[in-house]
């Protein structure tokens, strides 16, 4: 079945009634193959992070800060994978492209939402581990169950104010060079490619309050790990310097993974950008960390690994 449309020309985002989304593949072979990978993939994350909340919901000795930013961080990777890939899917599946108007922009809402919130999560993760090597006395007092709980509450409150400002003000634009967007899913810069040119200000302004926000949470992810890797190697053991960093590594492998390719995305230089690379680095940034961080923080930690170990083996028992 065949749902084609054709791009309309539109004078203002008014008269907009749906959006073109881009075609994972233009053959129906690669359409069902790309269908069947994001499924592999949107499953996956929906296993790890589940197995993930579970462990940290019902293990009571993992009702620590480390775990329970982990345990915030995994629900923000499900909100993330189920906002973007359901839909491309469903195209996939059924090879067409539409999505309406407001279900774009819920789309940008909710995946801005998820993906700032689990920003600012990581940043607060990175001060834990901070407090936890640097200063270990002062840990329970620093980071106690009403801190966790209100710097848990500012990051999710943090990122529904900065998803709900940049999709205010990018659906508010005028748009008038079509409709079709050149991103599997509703991704603002592709949005603002078709506002028209007179409001450039608004979209330096968006630009400006972005690059703020993550240059101060990177800032404040930079800062302590250069304290931490220092505390680290003051260390006189070995295996308390293997410790120390088998905590610190796949928090770190995570915000590069994240951070990296998120930047690369939207910083490259328009001589770089082409239909397949786009395409890549979207996935790289919107799909696949969901499935893959829950294996490398299960990897490198014994106590979360176990956890995990015991709910498996028992629900296998019952079934």
């Amino acid at each position: 079945m065949s749902a084609h449309v054709q791009p309309q020309q539109m004078s203002n985002s008014s008269s907009i009634s749906h959006f073109l989304l881009l075609a994972l593949a233009e053959t129906r072979q690669l359409q069902l193959l790309h269908f069947c990978l994001l499924l592999g993939i949107s499953l996956a994350a929906l296993l790890g992070n589940g197995l993930i909340i579970s462990a940290v919901a019902c293990g009571h000795h993992l009702h620590t800060p480390m775990f329970f930013f982990l345990l915030n961080l995994a629900l923000s990777h499900l909100g993330s994978i189920c906002t973007t890939v359901p839909k491309a899917m469903h195209n996939s599946l059924w090879d067409t492209s539409t999505i309406s108007y407001t279900g774009c922009a819920a789309q940008v809402f909710f995946f801005l939402f998820c993906a700032a919130t689990e920003y600012f999560l990581l940043t607060i993760m990175c001060y834990d581990r901070y407090v936890s090597i640097c200063k270990p006395l002062h840990y329970g007092t620093l980071l106690g169950s009403r801190a966790c709980a209100h710097m848990a509450a500012a990051a999710w409150a943090s990122g529904f104010l900065t998803a709900l400002m940049h999709t205010a003000n990018t659906f508010s634009l005028p748009m008038c060079h079509g409709n079709a967007l050149g991103q599997f899913f509703c991704e603002i810069p592709q949005i603002l490619k078709l506002s028209c040119s007179k409001s450039y200000l608004r979209k330096f302004g968006l630009i400006a309050i972005s690059a703020c926000l993550s240059s101060g949470c990177f800032v404040f992810i930079v800062f302590p790990y250069v304290q931490i890797f220092r505390a680290v190697l003051r260390i006189p053991s070995g295996q308390g310097r293997h410790k120390a960093f088998s905590t610190c590594l796949p928090h770190l492998a995570v915000v590069s993974l994240f951070a990296s390719t998120a930047v690369f995305a939207y910083l490259k230089p328009p001589s770089m950008s082409s239909r397949s690379l786009d395409l890549a680095l979207s996935v790289l940034y919107s799909v696949v960390p969901p499935a893959l961080n829950p294996l490398i923080y299960s990897l490198k930690n014994q106590e979360l690994k176990a956890a995990v170990r015991r709910i498996m083996t028992a629900w296998f028992r019952k079934h």
